[in-house]
C-alpha cells in the first residue's frame, strides 16, 4: 500500500528497475574479470577460475606427476577446480546477494544464489 491511497509512480519505479538491471551487470562483469584460487594436496595442484566459474588456469607442482599413479594427479586436479569454484561462488553471493536482495530477496532465475 502507497500511504495516502496513491497509485505507485510507475516512471519512479521503472528508473529504480533499470538502476538495479545496470548494477547487475556491472557486478557480472566485475566477476568476469575477478580470478579466484583453489588448491589441493597441500599446494601441489591450483586452478584459477573467474568469478563466473571458468577455469582461467591451472598451476601442477612437478612434486605431484608421478607416472605410476595419474589417478591421484587426476583426483587433486579435479580438487583444486572444485575448491576454486566454490571460492568462486562466495565471491558470486558477496557482489550479487545485495542486488538479489533488492529485487526481493526471492533470488534470481539463473544466479547461483
Amino acid at each position: 500500500m502507497i500511504p495516502g491511497g496513491g497509485q505507485p509512480n510507475m516512471q519512479q519505479l521503472l528508473q529504480q528497475a533499470q538502476k538495479m538491471q545496470q548494477d547487475l551487470a556491472v557486478a557480472q562483469e566485475e566477476l568476469a574479470r575477478t580470478e579466484v584460487d583453489g588448491s589441493a594436496g597441500g599446494g601441489l595442484v591450483k586452478a584459477t577460475v573467474n568469478g563466473s566459474g571458468e577455469l582461467r588456469g591451472l598451476v601442477i607442482d612437478p612434486k605431484a606427476v608421478d607416472p605410476e599413479d595419474t589417478e591421484t594427479l587426476a583426483d587433486l586436479v579435479v580438487a583444486a577446480v572444485q575448491a576454486a569454484n566454490e571460492n568462486a561462488q562466495q565471491l558470486q553471493q558477496a557482489k550479487l546477494g545485495p542486488l538479489a536482495q533488492g529485487l526481493g530477496g526471492g533470488g534470481i532465475p539463473g544466479l547461483p544464489f
